[in-house]
């Protein structure tokens, strides 16, 4: 593997994949923690919605500074620890007001993360590899899907809501933290 992947790549692979599974955590069960707290199933809609509408609006924005920025790792840094404190704000969410606010503080981490990710990633690809590279970034999605779908739901069940938001929350920040203590040339 190490031949098809530099030392950066690997570790963006392995970071990012921790933010996969915490995603993938919630998404099959997302539901039935939204009913848990007073909601249905058009509650569940509107709070996806504002998610969807927070990230889409400042991806627009993180974008354009992400390419501004001399060290985008840094952003995707950012949008880790803010991803992990929207999945920990879950612990509290106790009506369909305060799981808006929530979707759209984990909307907002995603966005600032994802285009800087994007950036770091490419600057690393290798020009012949980069189908392939991006390939592995593709399929880990899916597999962290996978894994992550099976955890939450086990983790739902055996230990509660509370214990995989924690969960999801600690994934997030194990990868900000990483990435932030990298010495800044390895990025």
């Amino acid at each position: 593997m190490t031949q098809f992947f530099s030392k950066q790549l690997r570790i963006l692979l392995a970071t990012n994949s921790l933010i996969l599974v915490s995603v993938a955590m919630l998404g099959p069960i997302y539901a039935l923690f939204v009913k848990k707290v007073g909601g249905d199933l058009l509650d569940a809609s509107y709070a996806f919605a504002a998610f969807a509408l927070a990230a889409g609006f400042t991806t627009l924005v993180s974008g354009r500074y992400s390419d501004k920025i001399k060290e985008s790792e840094l952003i995707v840094v950012l949008g880790y620890l803010i991803m992990g404190t929207g999945f920990f704000a879950y612990i509290f969410v106790d009506s369909i007001k305060t799981l808006l606010l929530v979707q759209i503080l984990i909307g907002l981490g995603e966005a600032i993360y994802a285009p800087a990710f994007d950036s770091v990633y490419s600057k690393h690809l290798n020009g012949h590899r980069s189908g392939y590279q991006w390939g592995a970034w593709e399929s880990i999605n899916y597999f962290t899907s996978a894994l992550g779908a099976v955890l939450g739901g086990y983790v739902a069940i055996k230990l509660g809501f509370e214990t995989m938001f924690f969960f999801m929350s600690i994934l997030c920040s194990v990868s900000a933290i990483y990435i932030l203590l990298l010495p800044r040339k390895v990025l």
